[in-house]
């Protein structure tokens, strides 16, 4: 074999803030007999090289190596700006493709190794003095912390690794001026509404189009459906005993029940519930507003439809909170609607949405890159799905959630009482149950197609999380040949350790961790795996993508009401309940900001911006994620032909992989 052969060597810079660099570049092939290219300085003349976000070429010539097992590269500190973060170097040599995945930023005069593929555990790791050098370095960026007493842990400060490629797509002021101005919407002043034309006219045709609510709002059949493929579709519960806190009677919802009593409903397992005791005592941004904490029941008619059948607004029954039933006046019972909403909004905006999806989330990502090498396969599996995670939190705490803010303003609880719910839930959340989809829907009664028919987000959240649980055992198996190869893994036991370690501790202090910080089964890491990534892109998109019909209406889905609740039930009129709604600059608030949240910002499930997994195994597993996910997109647009409504949110066509708006 001729010892003059030509290697093309493709390096693609990543596209970070000041990846790019003027530094000299260096670069020696490697084979694990021994042998070794020369070392060369990559240089094209005339050309900037390595620019953020390029790809760059190079040819060389030096001895042939049976493979390119390793590569070694390095920098100098030549140029005004030396820094470096690389995303993958390819080399072709005769019809072979050797790809070297790095993710990393490139210190100066320090000779990093990186294999073939890039992927081992860390006891098969040849490189590894450079890999724990990593982790620590990691460590000292990724730090946690409790920012709001009894909140997730979260990160102490944003790395610069973590910042948006492109900042003035995610700057939510200059996005908001941009709505306004391009829905050509009149500008509203202050006051209240005259009538409910007054608020349907401020719609557009471009922009902050009519919602579907507005059709709708008042029947008792969209509120049920409400429950369970909206926004909010977690809470309702299999009814199986009347809590003696709600003082319904049979009496009462006997015109509901189709010849059923209570008891018999329950038998036929048509009763469902919604209790929000967790909002009991809530504080709010404003001494005058108030929150309910409301019990509803729910009855499954002959039509196979949900139906509210009584709501009490207060969780302790007495005289002035009676239980309201459809039978009342019809503004009387659209008022206790309009409270139940109210509250469940608070509960949706406060955990549904921020506290259970992009705050728990954000410390599993940190304790991610604390304690997983990038050349870990599990961190592999992870990253797609935390892009942008700590960057959107870090904008949406510092402006949306902020004192004086835009929860301050549009929601009646505030933050104040946003936090309260968080830490109320963050008490009780637990990742075997509340994270885990199939033991949720069973702690729920609901496991199971024949219940509750119509609860669309239910069928179509299982079959997804059943296809992310099979893809991640799949790929586990990869690597994970035996017990003892997960117990000997040291950076995937200090991250379950990690997870579970009290947050007065350094830890998340998460409750309900399989193993409990010691995974010594591929099921128990399959469903600690399989929640993040579910938590990141299912659970999220169910919770946030439906946000603009909902909120964009007042009426359908209050988050600010005025004045108080109903403590009778003396007839109401529309005036009365257009007097509760919040004024007209705040629902313009609430429409721009739920319409931007409503886009979609980045790729749909599978299809992953940043790609980190390259040994060809792992690669045929992802594709078999990727056409399991397209058959059930084909699936769910076939369902939604029939379904009435359709069900959208969750074709996964329609799920981005991370949290990143």
């Amino acid at each position: 074999m001729s010892s003059d052969v030509t290697y093309d060597i493709s390096v693609k810079t990543g596209d970070k803030k000041h990846a790019g660099t003027d530094a000299n570049i260096h670069i020696c092939l490697h084979c694990d007999d021994g042998n070794k290219t020369d070392k060369y300085n990559l240089d094209k003349f005339f050309r900037n090289d390595f620019e953020r976000g390029q790809k760059d070429s190079f040819s060389v010539k030096s001895i042939y190596l049976a493979r390119v097992d390793y590569i070694e590269l390095w920098r100098d500190t030549a140029g005004i700006l030396d820094d470096w973060f690389v995303d993958v170097i390819e080399i072709v040599c005769h019809k072979q493709t050797f790809i070297f995945p790095f993710f990393r930023w490139i210190k100066p005069n320090y000779h990093y190794r990186i294999r073939h593929l890039d992927t081992s555990l860390p006891e098969d790791d040849p490189f590894k003095e450079q890999r724990r050098t990593g982790l620590k370095e990691a460590r000292e960026q990724y730090q946690l912390t409790v920012n709001i007493p009894g909140f997730p842990a979260q990160v102490k400060s944003l790395p610069e690794d973590e910042n948006f490629s492109f900042d003035y797509v995610w700057d939510i002021t200059k996005r908001k001026t941009h709505a306004i101005l391009k829905s050509k919407i009149a500008k509203l002043t202050s006051g209240s509404w005259k009538d409910l034309d007054d608020l349907q006219n401020i719609y557009t045709k471009e922009v902050l189009v009519l919602p579907e609510s507005v059709a709708y709002w008042k029947n008792d059949e969209y509120f049920g459906y409400q429950r369970i493929c909206k926004m909010n579709n977690t809470l309702i519960e299999l009814c199986t005993a009347i809590p003696k806190k709600l003082a319904v009677t049979d009496e009462m919802v006997k015109p509901s029940l189709e010849g059923l009593t209570l008891a018999k409903a329950i038998q036929a397992k048509r009763l469902f519930m919604v209790d929000y005791e967790i909002m009991d005592g809530l504080p709010c941004g404003v001494a005058e507003h108030v929150i309910c904490a409301p019990i509803a029941l729910f009855f499954v008619n002959g039509k196979q439809k949900l139906m509210p059948i009584a709501i009490q607004l207060f969780q302790t029954p007495g005289k002035n909170n009676p239980v309201f039933l459809p039978t009342d006046p019809e503004y009387t019972w659209i008022t206790a609607k309009l409270w139940f909403n109210h509250a469940d909004s608070t509960y949706h905006q406060s955990f549904t949405h921020l506290g259970g999806t992009h705050v728990t989330m954000e410390g599993t990502a940190v304790i991610t890159h604390r304690n997983l090498s990038p050349s870990h396969p599990v961190f592999k599996l992870l990253a797609p799905h935390f892009l942008y995670l700590l960057a959107i939190n870090t904008r949406a705490l510092g402006n949306l959630i902020a004192p004086g803010g835009w929860a301050d303003r549009a929601l009646s609880v505030g933050i104040k009482g946003m936090f309260e719910v968080i830490r109320r839930k963050t008490q009780q959340w637990r990742l075997d149950v509340d994270g885990t989809l199939p033991k949720d829907l069973e702690h729920r009664g609901l496991l199971g197609e024949n219940v509750l028919p119509g609860y669309y987000f239910r069928d179509d959240a299982l079959q997804i999380y059943n296809a992310i649980f099979n893809y991640v055992v799949k790929y586990l198996k990869l690597y994970y040949g035996s017990p003892e190869k997960l117990m000997n893994d040291n950076e995937l036991q200090d991250w379950a350790a990690e997870m579970v370690l009290p947050k007065d501790k350094g830890g998340l202090g998460l409750l309900g961790v399989p193993g409990n910080g010691k995974i010594t089964t591929i099921d128990q890491l399959a469903t600690i795996l399989t929640s993040n990534i579910y938590m990141c892109s299912v659970a999220h998109a169910a919770a946030n993508f439906p946000q603009y019909d909902q909120y964009a209406f007042p009426p359908a889905y209050p988050a600010s009401m005025r004045g108080k609740p109903p403590k009778d039930k003396t007839p109401l009129s529309e005036s009365s309940v257009l007097a509760s709604l919040p004024e007209k600059q705040t629902t313009l608030d609430m429409m721009i900001v739920t319409y931007i949240l409503s886009e979609r910002s980045t790729n749909c499930l599978g299809n992953f911006e940043v790609q980190y997994v390259y040994d060809p195994q792992a690669l045929a597993i992802v594709d078999e994620f990727r056409n399991e996910l397209k058959a059930i997109s084909q699936q769910i647009k076939e369902k939604n032909k029939t379904r009435d409504p359709p069900y959208p949110w969750l074709d996964p066509e329609e799920i981005p992989n991370s949290i990143s708006i």
